[in-house]
């Protein structure tokens, strides 16, 4: 119970939850959020890219790509440099929609951390901004060292 990545999921649980419950009002679920964030944040991407950089299941994103495109939030747009490939947008609704959303996202993520002050807040946030930055490098990086496989408990629908 000790482990850090133990302590670290039931802290992740508490905040989707808080999260999870704002989002629901909009009739969003958690990956879809990390969708629209994740191409507000960096730009039109495929839904390869998309996958790896939210690290979930391709075929998952496709649906919930889908779903978004469908409320009118993204679009897909054929990639200029590859016939064969769609880029994923965000629409002036979608961006409207996660700009509004972000001021409740981040105050439903300051309920779970209450027992913190502002200073201890930042620095976890550092702290956990690190450890994910590192592995990240591994996920991503050439040098040999790659992180173990997804496994069957691994969540679906990542935190943004």
């Amino acid at each position: 119970m000790a482990l850090p990545s133990y302590v670290a999921g039931q802290v992740s649980r508490f905040g989707r939850r808080y999260l999870a419950e704002v989002l629901a009002e909009h009739d969003l679920l958690l990956v879809h959020h990390a969708i629209l964030c994740a191409v507000r944040d960096l730009g039109p991407r495929s839904q390869q890219e998309i996958a790896n950089i939210l690290d979930v299941d391709k075929s998952h994103l496709v649906h919930r790509i889908d779903q978004l495109e469908d409320r009118g939030l993204l679009r897909r747009e054929p990639d200029r440099s590859d016939r064969r490939r769609y880029r994923v947008t965000l629409t002036p609704a979608g961006r409207r929609l996660v700009t509004r959303l972000q001021v409740a996202a981040e105050a439903s993520q300051q309920q779970f951390l209450t027992p913190l002050s502002a200073g201890e807040r930042a620095t976890l946030i550092d702290l956990l901004r690190r450890v994910v930055e590192a592995n990240d490098e591994l996920r991503f990086g050439a040098d040999g060292d790659t992180l173990p496989a997804r496994t069957a408990d691994d969540d679906q629908a990542p935190a943004v």
